[in-house]
């Protein structure tokens, strides 16, 4: 499906929304022991692995800016092809699972309405295990041409948040930024009736680039 965006800076990058109440706090101490480490071999323990953490917390935090590709539905997240497995109503779902090394930031399959954000509180398992499915999600309908879209954003063991940054009734063009979560998760989804998933188990995906049907 074409889409309308521009095309977007190479090589930028900046930090995802939602990320301050974990990042702040971090940086912040790592700053702080910085400082007083100069003066203290004390503080000088402490500031090593909190510069460690502040720099892997800007790491996991960050949100590139991306290229959309063109497709009939995209991937909206970065990581590995967990599952693809047909439904008892004819769609298919693809899972992709995200470690902490991949960018958490998702973005809409395709262009469309949101018709629903459902948040659904549950447990905090492995976003690589079964029983994930049973984990803290968001759930996301898009109508778009190619009919109702699902898509689930799992929360993972640690991320303990999910933050949609879009609400209900907005429309998105395809590839933009709906949602952020916080460290490893997975996210599902839904292929309609009809429509063939062109992604194999293993396969690494990103968002808004990797083409998640086929011809």
């Amino acid at each position: 499906m074409p889409h309308s965006h521009s095309p977007a800076p190479r090589g930028r990058v900046r930090l995802a929304r939602g990320a301050s109440p974990w990042l702040l706090p971090t940086v912040a101490t790592a700053a702080v022991s910085l400082a007083k480490a100069r003066h203290s071999g004390r503080w000088a323990t402490v500031a090593v692995p909190a510069t460690a953490l502040a720099a892997g917390m800007l790491w996991f935090f960050r949100d590139p800016e991306r290229e959309i590709a063109d497709g009939r539905v995209i991937s909206p997240a970065d990581g590995v092809v967990q599952s693809v497995m047909p439904w008892k109503d004819g769609r298919t779902r693809v899972a992709i699972f995200m470690s902490p090394l991949n960018v958490h930031v998702n973005r809409a399959p395709l262009t469309g309405t949101v018709t629903s954000v459902e948040h659904i509180p549950g447990g905090y398992v492995p976003a690589f295990n079964k029983e994930s499915e049973n984990n803290e999600r968001v759930v996301w309908h898009f109508d778009t041409d190619a009919g109702d879209i699902e898509m689930v954003q799992i929360a993972g063991a640690v991320a303990r948040r999910i933050v949609p940054y879009v609400p209900r009734g907005c429309k998105v063009e395809q590839g933009d930024r709906i949602g952020l979560i916080r460290f490893g998760s997975r996210v599902d989804v839904y292929l309609p009736a009809g429509i063939e998933a062109g992604v194999e188990v293993g396969q690494t995906t990103t968002a808004g680039v990797t083409r998640l049907d086929r011809d």
